[in-house]
């Protein structure tokens, strides 16, 4: 099995980060969103993956390379425009040939993972098998209608009116039957090769088409506040891990990571947070579920439920919540008082706020 990792997107809800670098690589627990879906591609035991990439291709490259620091190999897979899901297949067309496949859009969190389903598809190899989840609002999504067996019945693109809770949500697995639904659907009133139109293509052709519901946690990291909730709960699961500099005069309680070259003077963190390498933090209050990137400075500052990237500045300010720092970005105060802010700053910004 192969798989074919969409990384071509634009990001339009999560701008103003998105001007400046690819949706797919926001960092979630200081690890780009697109490395964590490489890793869940890797832990299914896969290793060869096509990445499709838009305009932003070479920086995408420049983080993940040829894949071999993951165990992967990798090969990059350019789309001159997004065309829809369907029309990435037929783009790697090429590089999938005849093999089966597991396509994984390249901004979407299972942290759980998907090798149950991965088995179920090898066992009953049926034409194609989408992953769905049920959620409260199907009418944003592709919506699946299931049979007992669960086979699927029917599949519709964003629905006015919901006949199922049941939602596609970015994984599939297929078999090279998908080549030829691909080619004979047309594009949407959107413009746009549907990958929901293609698998009910199959569905009419009498295909077998079967459905597996994921139980675990995901999400869409479309929007900030998906972001900083998708920190938080990867956050919850890191184990504490101290290789920095920690000083005496510094307290860290619970489930804290500071990595080799951090250093944390005069501080208190209170996990789950991680302190990225070559970061310090002086003088400063770091709450739960906080990241903070590379290269960064943290001072005289209180900050929780945040993420700082890499290369920001926070000084003197002394309640940032729920914020999104971008790369190189400044935070100040202008010395006039509050108690709290909440930021979304995007990358090589700089903002004074109120101390």
């Amino acid at each position: 099995m192969k798989a074919l990792v969409l990384a071509g997107g634009s990001g339009t809800r999560l701008r103003p980060f998105s001007y400046s670098m690819p949706k797919q690589l926001i960092p979630i627990a200081n690890t780009p969103v697109l490395v964590h879906v490489l890793q869940g591609v890797r832990d299914l035991g896969v290793t060869e993956v096509g990445v499709i990439v838009g305009n932003r291709g070479p920086e995408i490259e420049a983080v993940i390379g040829d894949g071999s620091r993951f165990g992967l190999r990798i090969t990059h897979i350019p789309q001159d425009a997004p065309r829809g899901l369907a029309h990435t297949v037929s783009v790697a067309r090429d590089f999938l040939g005849d093999d089966d496949f597991v396509m994984y859009l390249g901004d979407n969190m299972l942290p759980d993972g998907v090798a149950r389903i991965a088995e179920e598809f090898t066992t009953h190899r049926p034409a194609a098998q989408v992953v769905v989840h049920r959620v409260a609002d199907p009418r944003s999504f592709g919506v699946v209608e299931l049979g007992p067996e669960g086979e699927v019945l029917r599949l519709v693109e964003k629905p006015a009116e919901p006949r199922s809770d049941m939602a596609l949500i970015g994984v599939y697995f297929f078999t090279p039957a998908i080549h030829e639904a691909v080619e004979a659907i047309e594009p949407s009133a959107r413009g746009e090769l549907e990958i929901t139109d293609a698998i009910q293509w199959l569905v009419t052709s009498g295909a077998y088409v079967r459905a597996s519901r994921y139980e675990g946690y995901w999400k869409d990291t479309g929007k900030v506040e998906d972001v900083l909730e998708c920190n938080s709960r990867l956050l919850d699961g890191l184990p504490r891990r101290i290789e920095g500099q920690v000083d005496t005069g510094s307290v860290l309680v619970g489930q804290v990571v500071v990595e080799a070259g951090a250093r944390v003077l005069r501080s208190r963190v209170q996990g789950p947070a991680i302190i990225g390498s070559g970061t310090v933090v002086r003088d400063s209050h770091v709450g739960p579920y906080t990241s903070i990137g590379r290269d960064c400075l943290v001072s005289d500052s209180r900050l929780e439920g945040s993420i700082a990237m890499d290369e920001a500045t926070v000084t003197g300010v002394h309640g940032l919540r729920d914020s999104l720092i971008g790369r190189a970005a400044s935070v100040g105060t202008t010395g006039r008082g509050t108690d709290h802010h909440c930021l979304v700053v995007g990358d090589h910004t700089r903002v004074e706020v109120a101390a």
